[in-house]
Parts: C-alpha cells; sequence; structure tokens
C-alpha cells in the first residue's frame, strides 16, 4: 500500500472499485461456466440479477433472445461452441464476455473486434458442421459478413433455408 500512499483518497476509491468491478465480472463468467456444466446446458447467460439457460443447439437460443427483444447487455456468457455466427450474435446481444468450450479463430476475432472479453476451452481453425463434412452452416453464412446486424439477417435465412430442407425430408 506504500505505492499509493502519494494519491489521493478519491484515486484510491476508484482503484477499490475498479477491482470490485472486474471481480464480479469474474464471478459471473464462474457461475455462468459452472452452470453450463453442472446443468448441461448448451447456453447460459448470467447477471447479478437474472440466468437465462437453454438445452437448445446452435445458434437458436441466441437468435430467439434477439427476436423476442431480451436486453442482455452487459451479462456474462457461457456456450458449448462459439462459431463465427454465435460471435456476431453475442456481440448484436451486447454481453460483456463469453466463454466457450470450443471456439473457432473466426469467432474470436469478432468477439475480440466488439470488444467482447473472452476464454475457451479449445480454439479451433473453423466449426464443422454435425455431420462432419463441411464448415458449419451458420458459420459459413456469415463468412462474408462485416457486421453483426448483416450477420443475424444472413443466420436467420439461413434458420429458414434449413428449417425448410428438414421439413421436405419429413
Amino acid at each position: 500500500m506504500v505505492l499509493f500512499e502519494k494519491y489521493s483518497p478519491i484515486v484510491l476509491n476508484i482503484i477499490k472499485t475498479v477491482d470490485f468491478v472486474l471481480a464480479l465480472l469474474m464471478e459471473l463468467l464462474e457461475k455462468a461456466k459452472h452452470i453450463l456444466d453442472e446443468g448441461r446446458y448448451t447456453c447460459v447467460l448470467c447477471s447479478d440479477w437474472e440466468t437465462i439457460t437453454s438445452t437448445t443447439r446452435g445458434v437458436k437460443p441466441l437468435t430467439d433472445l434477439l427476436d423476442a427483444g431480451r436486453d442482455v447487455r452487459g451479462m456474462s456468457a457461457a456456450d458449448n461452441v462459439i462459431g463465427r455466427g454465435a460471435a456476431f450474435l453475442y456481440v448484436l446481444l451486447g454481453v460483456k464476455e463469453v466463454y466457450g468450450k470450443v471456439i473457432s479463430q473466426p469467432a474470436a476475432e469478432v468477439l475480440a473486434s466488439g470488444e467482447i472479453r473472452y476464454e475457451y476451452g479449445e480454439l479451433v481453425k473453423n466449426i464443422i458442421n454435425r455431420e462432419g463434412t463441411g464448415l458449419c452452416p451458420m458459420e459459413e453464412a456469415t463468412l462474408t459478413a462485416t457486421d453483426p446486424k448483416d450477420a443475424f439477417e444472413r443466420i436467420k435465412l439461413k434458420q429458414e433455408e434449413l428449417r425448410k430442407r428438414n421439413a421436405n425430408r419429413s
């Protein structure tokens, strides 16, 4: 504490407040990660006042939040898989930070450019589709997207295309 003796009490209070806020943020991300693992969820968002969970695969939990107009700005999120599409959606949702068990390099770039702090369990070149035959459809749909709103529109179109394709198989 000797180093801070030359600073005014106001500056010391600001330093303490910043430390406290950083500790809260870290705790919320850890809480989201814990719920993701313990609850067998695919996606978890946490704040001091609310926890949102989903067992739905893919980006659907995120598009559902956007479609419903849910305000999740400043929340911490944990997700099983974060590709480029999901990263754009997290930027659009305005989350503060995310953890991905698996995250693609393009997703990490989108999150960084959106000033979202991120952590991951595994960093991969790209997210592969469920059949293992190519890129994830949402990763592919957003390859040339330049902003989150454009990416969201591309994702909605891809979701509709996949819904129609799956309906025709039935």
